[in-house]
């Protein structure tokens, strides 16, 4: 099930600093951000083998997630909040403000054939 996990963030009077390496449990494959979202929903949907790592490095949105048994909604709203994302996870981003951007960093390159958009039967 999805999870969210700190990110190591060092704070000084001249600002922050995230990092991200030793924090995501899987070697990343692709990166790719989300920004510009109008009133629609993105996602909707899971994989059959991409992990994901979520974070919204500005602004704010909700993300959705259930493997099927379990659901949850989470506020993505600090750039030291990460939302892991396993392939079971059908998700679904909404809510966005107009200054989000939504950081995604997966385990696997694009394969079309990855994605799963049926909903779990409720």
């Amino acid at each position: 099930m999805a999870s969210i996990i700190e990110l190591k963030t060092f704070s000084q009077d001249r600002g922050n600093l995230t990092v991200l390496e030793k924090s995501i449990p899987f070697d990343i494959k692709r990166v790719f951000y989300i920004y510009h979202v109008d009133h629609s929903v993105r996602g909707k949907h899971r994989h059959h083998k991409t992990r994901q790592a979520a974070i919204c490095i500005s602004g704010s949105c909700t993300i959705y997630s259930t493997n099927g048994k379990t659901e949850e909604t989470f506020v993505m709203d600090r750039p030291d909040k990460c939302l892991l994302l396993e392939p079971e996870d059908w998700h679904s981003m909404y809510n966005f403000s107009p200054d989000a951007i939504l950081l995604v960093l997966a385990s696997e390159y694009f394969n079309q054939d990855d994605y799963i958009y049926e909903e779990y039967k409720k």
